[in-house]
Protein backbone atom coordinates (compact mmCIF):
# COMPACT_ATOMS: atom_id res chain seq x y z
CA UNK A 1 0.00 0.00 0.00
CA UNK A 2 1.37 3.07 -0.74
CA UNK A 3 2.62 5.61 2.43
CA UNK A 4 -0.21 7.93 1.33
CA UNK A 5 -3.07 5.71 1.66
CA UNK A 6 -2.41 5.57 5.56
CA UNK A 7 -4.34 8.82 5.84
CA UNK A 8 -6.85 6.58 4.88
CA UNK A 9 -6.62 4.35 7.59
CA UNK A 10 -8.87 4.71 11.10
CA UNK A 11 -8.20 2.01 13.78
CA UNK A 12 -11.20 2.27 16.33
CA UNK A 13 -12.82 0.11 18.57
CA UNK A 14 -16.20 -0.22 20.71
CA UNK A 15 -15.88 -0.10 24.54
CA UNK A 16 -19.32 -0.67 26.88
CA UNK A 17 -20.66 -2.20 29.73
CA UNK A 18 -22.07 -6.03 29.16
CA UNK A 19 -25.02 -6.68 26.88
CA UNK A 20 -24.87 -2.88 25.42
CA UNK A 21 -25.08 -4.16 22.45
CA UNK A 22 -21.16 -4.20 21.48
CA UNK A 23 -21.56 -6.84 18.63
CA UNK A 24 -24.63 -5.85 17.44
CA UNK A 25 -23.27 -2.72 16.30
CA UNK A 26 -20.28 -4.51 14.91
CA UNK A 27 -22.78 -6.73 12.66
CA UNK A 28 -24.46 -4.14 11.03
CA UNK A 29 -21.36 -2.24 10.21
CA UNK A 30 -20.09 -5.61 8.60
CA UNK A 31 -23.20 -5.63 6.72
CA UNK A 32 -23.44 -1.82 5.69
CA UNK A 33 -19.31 -1.96 4.27
CA UNK A 34 -20.55 -5.22 2.64
CA UNK A 35 -17.85 -7.02 4.47
CA UNK A 36 -19.61 -9.70 4.96
CA UNK A 37 -22.03 -10.58 2.22
CA UNK A 38 -25.60 -11.18 3.61
CA UNK A 39 -25.66 -15.07 2.69
CA UNK A 40 -22.81 -15.25 5.61
CA UNK A 41 -24.25 -13.12 8.15
CA UNK A 42 -25.74 -14.56 11.68
CA UNK A 43 -26.18 -12.76 15.01
CA UNK A 44 -23.24 -11.95 16.65
CA UNK A 45 -20.87 -13.12 13.82
CA UNK A 46 -17.32 -11.67 15.64
CA UNK A 47 -18.40 -14.01 18.91
CA UNK A 48 -17.30 -17.10 17.57
CA UNK A 49 -17.25 -19.40 20.28
CA UNK A 50 -20.91 -21.06 21.22
CA UNK A 51 -20.88 -19.30 25.02
CA UNK A 52 -20.61 -15.98 23.62
CA UNK A 53 -23.41 -16.80 21.42
CA UNK A 54 -25.91 -17.45 24.51
CA UNK A 55 -24.84 -15.49 26.96
CA UNK A 56 -24.73 -12.18 24.52
CA UNK A 57 -21.34 -11.66 25.99
CA UNK A 58 -17.88 -11.14 24.43
CA UNK A 59 -15.22 -13.52 25.83
CA UNK A 60 -12.44 -13.19 22.90
CA UNK A 61 -11.66 -9.76 21.20
CA UNK A 62 -12.29 -9.93 17.59
CA UNK A 63 -10.76 -7.71 15.33
CA UNK A 64 -12.10 -7.08 11.42
CA UNK A 65 -10.47 -4.98 8.59
CA UNK A 66 -13.87 -3.11 6.64
CA UNK A 67 -13.65 -0.74 3.17
CA UNK A 68 -15.97 2.21 3.32
CA UNK A 69 -16.03 5.45 1.30
CA UNK A 70 -12.22 4.64 0.46
CA UNK A 71 -11.11 4.20 4.21
CA UNK A 72 -9.76 1.52 5.53
CA UNK A 73 -11.48 0.57 8.98
CA UNK A 74 -10.02 -1.30 11.24
CA UNK A 75 -12.44 -2.47 14.18
CA UNK A 76 -11.26 -4.18 17.58
CA UNK A 77 -14.79 -5.97 19.76
CA UNK A 78 -13.31 -5.75 22.87
CA UNK A 79 -14.70 -7.88 25.98
CA UNK A 80 -16.80 -6.20 28.26
CA UNK A 81 -16.15 -7.87 31.31
CA UNK A 82 -13.72 -6.92 34.57
CA UNK A 83 -11.89 -10.07 34.27
CA UNK A 84 -10.56 -8.85 30.57
CA UNK A 85 -9.53 -5.13 31.17
CA UNK A 86 -6.36 -5.96 30.46
CA UNK A 87 -6.96 -7.19 27.29
CA UNK A 88 -9.21 -4.08 26.82
CA UNK A 89 -6.49 -1.91 27.46
CA UNK A 90 -3.87 -3.02 24.80
CA UNK A 91 -6.71 -3.19 22.16
CA UNK A 92 -7.14 0.66 23.41
CA UNK A 93 -3.54 1.09 22.94
CA UNK A 94 -3.55 -0.45 19.38
CA UNK A 95 -6.58 2.19 18.01
CA UNK A 96 -6.55 5.69 17.86
CA UNK A 97 -10.55 6.15 18.72
CA UNK A 98 -12.98 4.50 20.52
CA UNK A 99 -16.72 4.45 20.27
CA UNK A 100 -18.60 4.99 23.62
CA UNK A 101 -21.71 2.88 23.39
CA UNK A 102 -24.42 3.12 25.98
CA UNK A 103 -27.14 1.24 26.79
CA UNK A 104 -30.46 4.01 26.45
CA UNK A 105 -31.88 1.52 28.68
CA UNK A 106 -29.74 1.48 31.06
CA UNK A 107 -27.35 4.28 31.41
CA UNK A 108 -23.98 4.56 32.02
CA UNK A 109 -22.28 1.65 34.15
CA UNK A 110 -19.93 0.23 36.06
CA UNK A 111 -17.44 -1.18 33.25
CA UNK A 112 -18.76 1.63 30.91
CA UNK A 113 -17.10 3.96 32.82
CA UNK A 114 -14.35 1.97 33.64
CA UNK A 115 -13.23 1.37 29.77
CA UNK A 116 -14.37 5.44 28.85
CA UNK A 117 -11.26 6.01 31.44
CA UNK A 118 -9.07 3.15 30.39
CA UNK A 119 -9.49 5.14 26.85
CA UNK A 120 -9.05 8.50 27.96
CA UNK A 121 -5.66 7.56 29.66
CA UNK A 122 -5.05 6.74 25.82
CA UNK A 123 -5.81 9.85 24.86
CA UNK A 124 -8.43 8.35 22.28
CA UNK A 125 -10.86 9.95 20.32
CA UNK A 126 -14.34 9.18 21.63
CA UNK A 127 -17.06 8.88 19.74
CA UNK A 128 -20.50 8.72 22.19
CA UNK A 129 -23.24 6.80 20.58
CA UNK A 130 -26.82 5.59 22.44
CA UNK A 131 -27.69 2.30 21.44
CA UNK A 132 -31.10 0.38 21.71
CA UNK A 133 -33.56 3.98 20.61
CA UNK A 134 -35.98 1.77 19.07
CA UNK A 135 -37.01 -0.06 22.38
CA UNK A 136 -40.30 1.16 24.22
CA UNK A 137 -38.84 2.08 28.07
CA UNK A 138 -35.69 3.64 26.35
CA UNK A 139 -34.38 6.91 28.02
CA UNK A 140 -32.57 8.83 25.08
CA UNK A 141 -32.72 12.15 26.60
CA UNK A 142 -31.95 11.08 30.32
CA UNK A 143 -29.19 8.56 28.78
CA UNK A 144 -27.88 11.90 26.88
CA UNK A 145 -27.67 13.97 29.98
CA UNK A 146 -25.43 11.30 31.98
CA UNK A 147 -23.24 11.08 28.86
CA UNK A 148 -22.40 15.24 28.57
CA UNK A 149 -21.94 15.38 32.41
CA UNK A 150 -18.92 12.82 32.23
CA UNK A 151 -17.69 13.92 28.54
CA UNK A 152 -18.27 17.13 28.69
CA UNK A 153 -19.52 17.20 24.87
CA UNK A 154 -22.86 18.95 23.79
CA UNK A 155 -25.48 17.02 23.05
CA UNK A 156 -25.87 17.29 19.58
CA UNK A 157 -22.34 15.71 19.48
CA UNK A 158 -24.06 12.19 20.61
CA UNK A 159 -25.26 9.87 18.02
CA UNK A 160 -28.37 7.84 18.56
CA UNK A 161 -28.58 4.25 16.85
CA UNK A 162 -30.20 1.01 16.87
CA UNK A 163 -27.70 -1.75 16.27
CA UNK A 164 -30.52 -4.46 16.04
CA UNK A 165 -32.48 -2.41 12.90
CA UNK A 166 -29.69 -0.45 11.56
CA UNK A 167 -31.12 3.01 11.88
CA UNK A 168 -28.04 5.56 12.88
CA UNK A 169 -25.31 3.25 11.84
CA UNK A 170 -24.05 4.87 8.67
CA UNK A 171 -23.63 8.09 10.54
CA UNK A 172 -21.56 6.65 13.15
CA UNK A 173 -19.17 5.31 10.50
CA UNK A 174 -18.40 8.47 8.80
CA UNK A 175 -17.86 9.81 12.23
CA UNK A 176 -15.28 7.44 12.93
CA UNK A 177 -13.46 8.80 9.06
CA UNK A 178 -14.33 12.16 10.24
CA UNK A 179 -13.11 12.02 13.57
CA UNK A 180 -10.41 9.50 14.45
CA UNK A 181 -7.47 10.83 13.32
CA UNK A 182 -5.03 8.00 11.05
CA UNK A 183 -2.24 6.56 12.33
CA UNK A 184 0.49 8.59 13.68
CA UNK A 185 4.09 7.69 11.33
CA UNK A 186 7.40 8.25 12.13
CA UNK A 187 9.05 8.33 8.61
CA UNK A 188 13.01 8.13 10.41
CA UNK A 189 12.10 5.15 11.94
CA UNK A 190 12.92 2.37 10.14
CA UNK A 191 13.20 -0.91 13.06
CA UNK A 192 10.09 -2.79 13.40
CA UNK A 193 7.59 -2.22 16.85
CA UNK A 194 4.78 -4.17 16.71
CA UNK A 195 1.91 -4.62 20.15
CA UNK A 196 0.69 -7.92 20.23
CA UNK A 197 -3.10 -7.14 21.79
CA UNK A 198 -3.80 -10.86 21.54
CA UNK A 199 -2.89 -14.18 20.28
CA UNK A 200 -4.54 -17.57 20.03
CA UNK A 201 -3.01 -20.99 18.85
CA UNK A 202 -4.19 -22.88 16.00
CA UNK A 203 -3.64 -26.82 15.83
CA UNK A 204 -1.63 -26.57 12.00
CA UNK A 205 -0.57 -23.01 12.49
CA UNK A 206 0.87 -22.99 15.96
CA UNK A 207 0.54 -19.29 17.76
CA UNK A 208 -1.10 -16.85 16.01
CA UNK A 209 -0.30 -13.52 17.29
CA UNK A 210 -2.77 -10.39 16.76
CA UNK A 211 -1.13 -6.86 16.58
CA UNK A 212 -0.72 -3.27 15.48
CA UNK A 213 2.12 -2.04 13.79
CA UNK A 214 3.17 1.37 14.96
CA UNK A 215 6.61 1.80 13.22
CA UNK A 216 8.47 -0.53 10.05
CA UNK A 217 6.78 -3.01 8.20
CA UNK A 218 6.60 -7.13 8.90
CA UNK A 219 6.76 -9.97 6.35
CA UNK A 220 6.32 -13.19 5.15
CA UNK A 221 9.86 -15.13 5.54
CA UNK A 222 11.01 -12.76 8.13
CA UNK A 223 13.15 -13.66 11.77
CA UNK A 224 10.90 -11.57 14.21
CA UNK A 225 12.19 -11.28 18.29
CA UNK A 226 9.74 -10.86 21.30
CA UNK A 227 11.26 -8.42 23.52
CA UNK A 228 10.05 -9.34 26.79
CA UNK A 229 11.68 -12.92 26.32
CA UNK A 230 14.02 -12.39 23.44
CA UNK A 231 12.09 -15.82 22.13
CA UNK A 232 12.42 -15.57 18.09
CA UNK A 233 10.53 -17.14 15.66
CA UNK A 234 9.78 -17.15 12.02
CA UNK A 235 6.95 -15.24 10.25
CA UNK A 236 5.23 -18.06 8.72
CA UNK A 237 2.26 -15.87 7.48
CA UNK A 238 0.59 -12.25 7.49
CA UNK A 239 -2.17 -10.68 7.05
CA UNK A 240 -5.90 -9.43 8.03
CA UNK A 241 -8.67 -10.22 9.58
CA UNK A 242 -12.08 -9.94 7.20
CA UNK A 243 -13.18 -11.67 10.10
CA UNK A 244 -11.42 -14.38 8.98
CA UNK A 245 -8.19 -14.95 8.30
CA UNK A 246 -6.48 -13.39 4.96
CA UNK A 247 -2.78 -13.38 3.67
CA UNK A 248 -1.28 -10.09 2.60
CA UNK A 249 2.38 -11.00 2.81
CA UNK A 250 3.26 -7.70 4.73
CA UNK A 251 1.83 -5.27 7.19
CA UNK A 252 2.99 -1.61 7.70
CA UNK A 253 2.96 1.26 10.01
CA UNK A 254 -0.33 1.68 11.25
CA UNK A 255 -1.58 -1.65 9.80
CA UNK A 256 -3.75 -4.14 12.37
CA UNK A 257 -3.51 -7.93 11.58
CA UNK A 258 -1.94 -11.15 12.34
CA UNK A 259 1.02 -12.80 12.23
CA UNK A 260 1.27 -17.00 12.04
CA UNK A 261 4.76 -17.47 14.53
CA UNK A 262 4.71 -21.58 13.97
CA UNK A 263 5.57 -21.30 18.25
CA UNK A 264 3.64 -24.27 20.22
CA UNK A 265 3.51 -22.43 23.32
CA UNK A 266 0.86 -19.44 23.69
CA UNK A 267 2.74 -18.52 27.11
CA UNK A 268 5.49 -17.19 24.82
CA UNK A 269 3.84 -14.82 23.18
CA UNK A 270 2.48 -12.52 25.51
CA UNK A 271 -0.41 -10.17 25.58
CA UNK A 272 1.01 -6.34 25.45
CA UNK A 273 4.87 -7.73 24.47
CA UNK A 274 6.49 -5.94 21.36
CA UNK A 275 7.85 -7.63 18.12
CA UNK A 276 10.82 -6.74 16.46
CA UNK A 277 13.34 -8.01 13.67
CA UNK A 278 15.57 -10.57 15.28
CA UNK A 279 18.63 -8.04 14.61
CA UNK A 280 16.72 -5.02 16.07
CA UNK A 281 17.44 -3.75 19.47
CA UNK A 282 14.19 -1.88 20.76
CA UNK A 283 12.29 -1.40 24.16
CA UNK A 284 9.01 -2.29 25.11
CA UNK A 285 5.99 -0.43 24.03
CA UNK A 286 4.72 1.10 27.04
CA UNK A 287 2.18 -0.44 29.64
CA UNK A 288 3.22 -4.07 28.71
CA UNK A 289 2.62 -6.51 32.37
CA UNK A 290 2.61 -10.42 33.29
CA UNK A 291 -0.97 -11.32 33.29
CA UNK A 292 -1.15 -12.87 36.90
CA UNK A 293 -4.14 -15.23 37.97
CA UNK A 294 -6.12 -13.50 40.70
CA UNK A 295 -8.45 -16.28 41.84
CA UNK A 296 -7.50 -20.47 42.27
CA UNK A 297 -9.90 -23.03 42.71
CA UNK A 298 -9.24 -27.11 42.76
CA UNK A 299 -10.84 -28.89 40.03
CA UNK A 300 -11.21 -32.41 40.04
CA UNK A 301 -13.40 -34.79 38.25
CA UNK A 302 -16.53 -37.08 39.85
CA UNK A 303 -15.40 -39.65 38.13
CA UNK A 304 -12.05 -40.81 39.29
CA UNK A 305 -10.95 -42.69 35.94
CA UNK A 306 -11.25 -39.21 33.84
CA UNK A 307 -8.12 -37.89 35.32
CA UNK A 308 -6.15 -38.18 32.27
CA UNK A 309 -8.89 -36.91 29.74
CA UNK A 310 -9.25 -33.69 32.35
CA UNK A 311 -5.46 -33.17 31.74
CA UNK A 312 -5.44 -32.98 27.92
CA UNK A 313 -8.66 -31.22 28.55
CA UNK A 314 -6.90 -28.77 30.38
CA UNK A 315 -3.71 -28.59 28.58
CA UNK A 316 -5.77 -27.76 25.07
CA UNK A 317 -7.84 -25.11 26.61
CA UNK A 318 -4.06 -23.49 27.70
CA UNK A 319 -3.13 -23.40 24.09
CA UNK A 320 -5.48 -20.43 23.64
CA UNK A 321 -5.64 -19.19 27.29
CA UNK A 322 -2.18 -17.55 28.41
CA UNK A 323 -3.27 -16.37 31.76
CA UNK A 324 -4.83 -19.78 32.63
CA UNK A 325 -1.97 -21.36 35.12
CA UNK A 326 -2.51 -25.14 36.43
CA UNK A 327 -0.59 -27.42 38.23
CA UNK A 328 -1.65 -31.15 39.90
CA UNK A 329 -3.10 -31.63 43.26
CA UNK A 330 -3.83 -34.64 44.60
CA UNK A 331 -6.79 -34.50 47.56
CA UNK A 332 -7.75 -36.85 50.06
CA UNK A 333 -11.83 -36.42 49.58
CA UNK A 334 -11.81 -35.76 45.63
CA UNK A 335 -8.66 -37.32 44.45
CA UNK A 336 -6.43 -36.28 41.47
CA UNK A 337 -7.06 -32.60 39.98
CA UNK A 338 -5.12 -29.89 39.05
CA UNK A 339 -5.44 -26.40 41.03
CA UNK A 340 -6.22 -23.51 38.67
CA UNK A 341 -5.62 -20.07 38.88
CA UNK A 342 -8.04 -17.56 37.20
CA UNK A 343 -8.51 -13.87 35.95
CA UNK A 344 -11.54 -13.36 38.10
CA UNK A 345 -14.81 -15.74 38.52
CA UNK A 346 -16.13 -15.21 35.14
CA UNK A 347 -13.05 -16.57 33.81
CA UNK A 348 -13.18 -19.62 36.08
CA UNK A 349 -17.02 -19.99 35.15
CA UNK A 350 -16.25 -20.22 31.46
CA UNK A 351 -13.14 -22.73 32.22
CA UNK A 352 -15.65 -25.04 33.74
CA UNK A 353 -18.41 -24.61 31.28
CA UNK A 354 -15.92 -25.09 28.13
CA UNK A 355 -14.41 -28.04 30.21
CA UNK A 356 -18.22 -29.83 30.13
CA UNK A 357 -19.49 -29.01 26.89
CA UNK A 358 -15.72 -29.23 24.50
CA UNK A 359 -14.69 -32.47 26.33
CA UNK A 360 -17.65 -34.07 28.07
CA UNK A 361 -16.40 -34.13 31.81
CA UNK A 362 -18.43 -33.94 34.94
CA UNK A 363 -16.29 -31.63 37.62
CA UNK A 364 -16.06 -30.58 41.11
CA UNK A 365 -14.50 -26.97 41.51
CA UNK A 366 -13.73 -26.49 44.86
CA UNK A 367 -14.14 -22.93 46.68
CA UNK A 368 -12.26 -20.31 45.27
CA UNK A 369 -9.54 -18.52 46.92
CA UNK A 370 -6.79 -16.57 46.44
CA UNK A 371 -3.27 -15.79 46.89
CA UNK A 372 -1.62 -14.93 50.14
CA UNK A 373 1.57 -12.83 50.72
CA UNK A 374 3.16 -14.44 53.32
CA UNK A 375 6.10 -12.72 55.40
CA UNK A 376 8.34 -14.74 57.40
CA UNK A 377 10.57 -13.75 60.63
CA UNK A 378 13.61 -14.63 58.57
CA UNK A 379 12.84 -11.92 55.97
CA UNK A 380 11.75 -14.48 53.21
CA UNK A 381 8.70 -14.26 51.68
CA UNK A 382 5.88 -16.78 49.83
CA UNK A 383 2.82 -16.12 47.97
CA UNK A 384 0.34 -19.39 48.60
CA UNK A 385 -2.43 -19.92 47.10
CA UNK A 386 -3.50 -23.40 48.23
CA UNK A 387 -4.62 -23.54 52.16
CA UNK A 388 -2.35 -26.91 52.43
CA UNK A 389 0.83 -24.84 52.02
CA UNK A 390 -0.24 -22.11 54.60
CA UNK A 391 3.00 -22.63 56.96
CA UNK A 392 3.45 -23.16 61.08
CA UNK A 393 2.19 -19.92 62.70
CA UNK A 394 5.12 -20.02 64.39
CA UNK A 395 7.48 -19.03 61.59
CA UNK A 396 5.30 -16.24 59.98
CA UNK A 397 5.83 -12.37 60.79
CA UNK A 398 2.31 -11.42 58.93
CA UNK A 399 0.39 -12.30 56.10
CA UNK A 400 -0.92 -9.71 53.09
CA UNK A 401 -4.19 -10.07 51.28
CA UNK A 402 -5.04 -8.69 47.94
CA UNK A 403 -7.41 -5.79 47.93
CA UNK A 404 -9.69 -4.63 45.07
CA UNK A 405 -10.45 -1.06 44.34
CA UNK A 406 -14.62 -1.14 43.89
CA UNK A 407 -17.09 1.11 41.86
CA UNK A 408 -20.35 0.17 42.71
CA UNK A 409 -23.36 2.47 40.57
CA UNK A 410 -26.57 2.41 41.72
CA UNK A 411 -29.70 4.56 41.99
CA UNK A 412 -29.74 6.59 45.26
CA UNK A 413 -32.58 4.44 47.02
CA UNK A 414 -30.15 2.02 47.60
CA UNK A 415 -27.56 3.84 48.86
CA UNK A 416 -28.17 2.80 52.74
CA UNK A 417 -28.71 -0.88 51.75
CA UNK A 418 -25.56 -1.20 49.65
CA UNK A 419 -23.45 0.67 51.70
CA UNK A 420 -24.04 -1.46 55.20
CA UNK A 421 -24.03 -4.96 53.01
CA UNK A 422 -20.25 -3.42 51.92
CA UNK A 423 -19.42 -2.95 55.56
CA UNK A 424 -20.21 -5.71 56.47
CA UNK A 425 -17.78 -7.28 53.77
CA UNK A 426 -14.90 -5.81 55.53
CA UNK A 427 -14.99 -3.21 52.74
CA UNK A 428 -13.38 0.74 53.30
CA UNK A 429 -15.62 3.19 52.14
CA UNK A 430 -13.09 6.12 50.07
CA UNK A 431 -16.05 8.62 48.88
CA UNK A 432 -19.57 8.98 47.17
CA UNK A 433 -19.77 10.53 43.64
CA UNK A 434 -22.93 11.69 41.87
CA UNK A 435 -23.46 11.30 38.25
CA UNK A 436 -27.24 13.17 38.43
CA UNK A 437 -29.86 13.26 40.52
CA UNK A 438 -30.55 9.56 40.35
CA UNK A 439 -27.27 7.59 40.01
CA UNK A 440 -24.85 7.27 42.76
CA UNK A 441 -21.26 5.88 42.19
CA UNK A 442 -19.49 4.31 45.85
CA UNK A 443 -16.02 3.91 46.03
CA UNK A 444 -14.90 1.32 48.17
CA UNK A 445 -11.44 -0.87 48.74
CA UNK A 446 -12.78 -4.72 49.42
CA UNK A 447 -10.58 -7.52 50.43
CA UNK A 448 -10.52 -10.15 47.08
CA UNK A 449 -11.88 -12.71 49.80
CA UNK A 450 -15.02 -11.20 50.05
CA UNK A 451 -15.65 -10.57 46.50
CA UNK A 452 -15.36 -13.61 44.85
CA UNK A 453 -17.75 -15.57 47.01
CA UNK A 454 -21.66 -14.25 46.62
CA UNK A 455 -20.98 -10.12 46.82
CA UNK A 456 -22.31 -9.71 43.40
CA UNK A 457 -25.21 -11.91 43.89
CA UNK A 458 -25.86 -9.74 47.31
CA UNK A 459 -25.46 -6.62 45.55
CA UNK A 460 -27.60 -7.67 43.20
CA UNK A 461 -30.37 -8.71 45.84
CA UNK A 462 -29.87 -5.50 47.67
CA UNK A 463 -30.52 -3.19 44.37
CA UNK A 464 -33.30 -5.13 42.89
CA UNK A 465 -30.78 -5.72 40.11
CA UNK A 466 -30.20 -2.20 39.48
CA UNK A 467 -26.67 -1.99 40.67
CA UNK A 468 -23.74 -2.80 38.68
CA UNK A 469 -19.94 -3.53 39.75
CA UNK A 470 -16.70 -2.88 38.36
CA UNK A 471 -13.51 -3.68 40.08
CA UNK A 472 -9.73 -3.33 39.98
CA UNK A 473 -6.39 -4.82 41.55
CA UNK A 474 -5.14 -2.10 44.26
CA UNK A 475 -2.37 -3.97 46.26
CA UNK A 476 -2.12 -5.73 48.94
CA UNK A 477 -2.89 -5.20 52.94
CA UNK A 478 -2.21 -6.62 56.28
CA UNK A 479 -4.90 -9.52 57.06
CA UNK A 480 -5.25 -11.28 60.46
CA UNK A 481 -6.08 -14.76 58.62
CA UNK A 482 -5.37 -18.36 60.01
CA UNK A 483 -5.74 -21.64 58.57
CA UNK A 484 -8.48 -23.65 59.88
CA UNK A 485 -8.01 -27.78 60.26
CA UNK A 486 -11.02 -30.19 59.65
CA UNK A 487 -10.69 -33.22 61.50
CA UNK A 488 -13.23 -36.34 61.15
CA UNK A 489 -12.27 -38.66 63.50
CA UNK A 490 -9.43 -37.16 64.66
CA UNK A 491 -7.83 -37.46 61.08
CA UNK A 492 -7.34 -33.77 59.22
CA UNK A 493 -9.00 -34.04 56.09
CA UNK A 494 -6.71 -31.89 54.22
CA UNK A 495 -9.16 -30.98 51.69
CA UNK A 496 -11.39 -29.24 53.73
CA UNK A 497 -8.42 -26.91 55.11
CA UNK A 498 -9.20 -22.93 54.56
CA UNK A 499 -7.73 -19.78 55.67
CA UNK A 500 -10.37 -17.50 57.35
CA UNK A 501 -10.17 -14.45 59.09
CA UNK A 502 -9.25 -14.87 62.83
CA UNK A 503 -12.35 -12.83 64.80
CA UNK A 504 -14.95 -15.02 62.67
CA UNK A 505 -12.99 -18.30 62.55
CA UNK A 506 -15.13 -19.31 65.29
CA UNK A 507 -18.66 -18.94 63.30
CA UNK A 508 -17.15 -20.57 60.33
CA UNK A 509 -16.38 -23.58 62.21
CA UNK A 510 -19.17 -24.07 63.87
CA UNK A 511 -20.90 -23.61 60.33
CA UNK A 512 -18.53 -26.08 58.71
CA UNK A 513 -19.05 -29.01 61.62
CA UNK A 514 -22.83 -28.50 61.69
CA UNK A 515 -22.80 -28.89 58.04
CA UNK A 516 -20.71 -32.07 57.84
CA UNK A 517 -22.95 -33.28 60.63
CA UNK A 518 -25.98 -33.61 58.80
CA UNK A 519 -24.07 -35.12 55.68
CA UNK A 520 -22.08 -37.38 56.94
CA UNK A 521 -23.26 -41.30 57.96
CA UNK A 522 -23.66 -42.69 61.12
CA UNK A 523 -21.23 -45.46 61.66
CA UNK A 524 -20.54 -48.55 64.14
CA UNK A 525 -18.88 -46.28 66.49
CA UNK A 526 -19.09 -42.57 67.73
CA UNK A 527 -17.56 -39.75 64.47
CA UNK A 528 -15.91 -36.82 66.48
CA UNK A 529 -15.83 -33.74 63.79
CA UNK A 530 -13.52 -30.83 64.81
CA UNK A 531 -12.59 -27.54 63.57
CA UNK A 532 -8.88 -26.87 64.90
CA UNK A 533 -6.76 -23.75 64.89
CA UNK A 534 -3.04 -24.22 65.60
CA UNK A 535 -4.32 -27.61 67.34
CA UNK A 536 -6.63 -25.60 69.54
CA UNK A 537 -10.26 -27.07 68.87
CA UNK A 538 -12.62 -24.30 68.02
CA UNK A 539 -15.71 -26.07 67.01
CA UNK A 540 -16.82 -29.65 67.89
CA UNK A 541 -20.07 -31.96 66.83
CA UNK A 542 -20.28 -35.68 67.49
CA UNK A 543 -21.94 -38.16 65.35
CA UNK A 544 -23.72 -40.95 67.76
CA UNK A 545 -22.63 -44.58 67.03
CA UNK A 546 -25.28 -46.94 65.16
CA UNK A 547 -26.63 -49.60 68.19
CA UNK A 548 -26.92 -52.88 67.93
CA UNK A 549 -29.18 -54.53 70.08
CA UNK A 550 -26.73 -57.54 71.50
CA UNK A 551 -28.85 -58.68 73.92
CA UNK A 552 -31.64 -59.83 71.88
CA UNK A 553 -30.67 -63.03 71.63
CA UNK A 554 -31.34 -63.20 75.63
CA UNK A 555 -34.43 -65.11 77.08
CA UNK A 556 -34.27 -65.23 80.33
CA UNK A 557 -31.24 -66.11 83.00
CA UNK A 558 -29.05 -63.90 85.26
CA UNK A 559 -29.46 -59.79 84.42
CA UNK A 560 -25.39 -60.25 84.68
CA UNK A 561 -25.23 -61.83 81.31
CA UNK A 562 -27.01 -59.02 79.97
CA UNK A 563 -24.68 -56.65 81.39
CA UNK A 564 -21.70 -58.46 80.52
CA UNK A 565 -22.78 -58.06 77.01
CA UNK A 566 -23.37 -54.30 77.39
CA UNK A 567 -19.51 -53.96 78.63
CA UNK A 568 -17.91 -55.72 75.46
CA UNK A 569 -19.93 -53.96 73.28
CA UNK A 570 -19.33 -50.87 74.83
CA UNK A 571 -15.57 -51.71 74.79
CA UNK A 572 -15.18 -52.74 71.46
CA UNK A 573 -16.77 -49.05 70.00
CA UNK A 574 -14.03 -47.38 72.13
CA UNK A 575 -11.39 -49.25 70.47
CA UNK A 576 -12.97 -49.18 67.04
CA UNK A 577 -13.74 -45.09 67.46
CA UNK A 578 -9.75 -44.80 68.22
CA UNK A 579 -8.72 -47.06 64.84
CA UNK A 580 -11.96 -46.42 63.16
CA UNK A 581 -11.97 -44.12 59.60
CA UNK A 582 -14.19 -42.52 57.82
CA UNK A 583 -14.80 -42.15 54.19
CA UNK A 584 -16.04 -38.18 53.49
CA UNK A 585 -18.50 -38.90 50.34
CA UNK A 586 -18.19 -36.33 47.71
CA UNK A 587 -21.83 -35.33 48.39
CA UNK A 588 -20.77 -34.16 51.80
CA UNK A 589 -17.53 -32.45 50.19
CA UNK A 590 -20.00 -30.08 47.84
CA UNK A 591 -22.31 -29.34 50.55
CA UNK A 592 -19.33 -27.19 52.87
CA UNK A 593 -17.81 -25.97 49.37
CA UNK A 594 -21.54 -24.45 49.20
CA UNK A 595 -22.14 -23.03 51.98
Amino acid sequence: MPALNKEKIRNFCIIAHIDHGKSTLADRMLEITGTVDKRHMKAQILDQMDIEQERGITIKLQPVKMNYEGYELNLIDTPGHVDFTYEVSRSLMSVEGAILLVDATQGIQAQTLANLYLALDQNLEIIPVINKIDLPNSQVEKVAREIVGILGCKEDEIYKVSAKTGEGVAEVLKAVILKVPAPHLWPERKDLRALIFDSTYDEYKGVIAYIRVFEGEIKTGQEIKFVSNKKLANVIEVGYFSPQYVKSGKLETGEIGYVVTGLRDVSQVKVGDTITLSGSQVELLPGFQEVKPMVFAGVFCKDGSDYSKLREAIEKLKLNDASLMYEPENSQALGFGFRCGFLGLLHLEIFQERLNREFDLDLIVTTPSVAYNVFYKDGSHKIIYNPVEFPDPTFIDYVEEPIMQVDIFTPKNYLGGIMQMTTEKRGTYINTEYLDQEVAILHYYVPLTQLIVDFYDKLKSVSSGYASLNYDFYGYQKAEVVKMDILVAEEKIEALSLITYRDSANEVGKRIVNILKNELNKQQFVIKIQAAINGKIIAAERISALKKDVTAKLYGGDWSRRQKLLEKQKKGKKKMMNIGKVDIPSDAFLAVLKK
